[in-house]
């Protein structure tokens, strides 16, 4: 929203020169334009406000998640290399989510790690 009204108003800086003037000196564009997004933010007080008190309200929750799942997020990132290097991950009909890594390309040091294994076989994890 904030950039579509940057936008506007980047667009009313190129108006003509030759545009109608009031008294106050600025066009009709101009003080339509200044109209406009006066009701706008007018408009989107109330919306703005209630945003405001859902963010506040969420606050204390979300700071007890990271506190709970900060350290955890974090050490799966330090195990996970580069989220480019797997699949999206899948959901198997027992409820078990895997997450495959993708074949190396040609001129990765990191997939000849990767140890083969044959369909059916059992990984242990």
């Amino acid at each position: 929203m904030r950039y579509l009204a940057l936008v506007f108003i980047a667009s009313l800086s190129v108006t003509p020169a030759h545009a109608q003037e009031d008294n106050d000196g600025l066009s009709m564009i101009e003080e339509g334009a200044r109209l406009f997004l006066e009701g706008l933010a007018e408009e989107m007080g109330p919306a703005m406000k209630d945003l405001a008190d859902m963010a506040e309200s969420w606050q204390p929750a979300m700071r007890d998640f990271m506190a709970e799942m900060g350290p955890a997020l974090s050490d799966i990132l330090g195990k996970v290399d580069d989220v480019s290097r797997y699949h999206l991950p899948e959901m198997l009909p027992n409820g078990d989510i895997i997450i495959r890594r993708k074949p190396p390309v040609d001129g990765d040091p990191e997939g000849s790690e990767t140890p083969e294994v044959a369909p059916g076989e059992e990984i242990e994890i």
